[in-house]
């Protein structure tokens, strides 16, 4: 589905003080910005924002960071942020391809991807953000003890992140086809505006989490 451009998105982008505009001249000094030594979680593909503002209301002492590429996607969770600011959220209009440029090795200690395009053709594989290609990305800036939580609605692209977790020689450390009927795998679990889409549709929702 095409998104809908919102006129005037970027220029509101470029103008909020919640945007972090100058990423690439930031490897290793994400804590300056939060002004602290917290850890840094971010999420890549984080839509509306719903997600990661209740991750940051429920927890002060861990950064965060949303990274949507579309314009008209990420000024929703701006204007929801300018209702209820939050010192420990800022958020980047960029492409997750370009992850290494914007941060020191290790700087990362948590990676969410939450319902990410699946790129259905054989031929975009390396596009989805659970590919080989994205894991090495990962690696680069996630610490040691680093993690990545991936949740989605689409069997398909599960069994194919699974498959590339192994592939990769990543260690999964948690997985569940049904999450929401999974009392081990659902504590505390923070539902996106998909996740409650579809799941009200009676579609399971399914998770994985996995250590480098």
């Amino acid at each position: 589905m095409r998104l809908k451009h919102v006129k005037g998105a970027e220029e509101a982008i470029a103008a909020n003080e919640y945007v972090v505009h100058d990423a690439k001249e930031r490897p290793g000094k994400w804590q300056e910005l939060f002004g602290n030594d917290h850890p840094i979680h971010i999420e890549i593909g984080m839509g509306k924002g719903q997600f990661l503002m209740e991750l940051a209301r429920r927890n002060p002492d861990i950064n965060y960071l949303g990274m949507e590429r579309y314009s008209s996607v990420l000024l929703r969770a701006l204007q929801k942020m300018g209702e209820e600011p939050l010192p420990n959220l800022y958020f980047l209009c960029e492409d997750a391809a370009e992850l290494p440029e914007m941060f020191a090795n290790g700087e990362l200690n948590r990676i969410y991807l939450n319902f990410s395009d699946p790129w259905p053709k054989a031929r975009h594989a390396k596009r989805r953000l659970t590919s080989t290609e994205f894991l090495a990305r990962y690696n680069l800036v996630l610490a040691a003890d680093g993690q990545i939580e991936f949740k989605t609605d689409n069997m398909d692209l599960f069994d194919f992140s699974l498959e590339s977790v192994e592939e990769a020689g990543w260690k999964l450390v948690g997985c569940s086809r049904d999450l929401h009927h999974d009392p081990t795998m659902n504590e505390g679990n923070i539902m996106t505006e998909y996740e409650e889409k579809f799941s009200a549709k009676g579609n399971p929702i399914y998770k994985l989490v996995a250590i480098r």
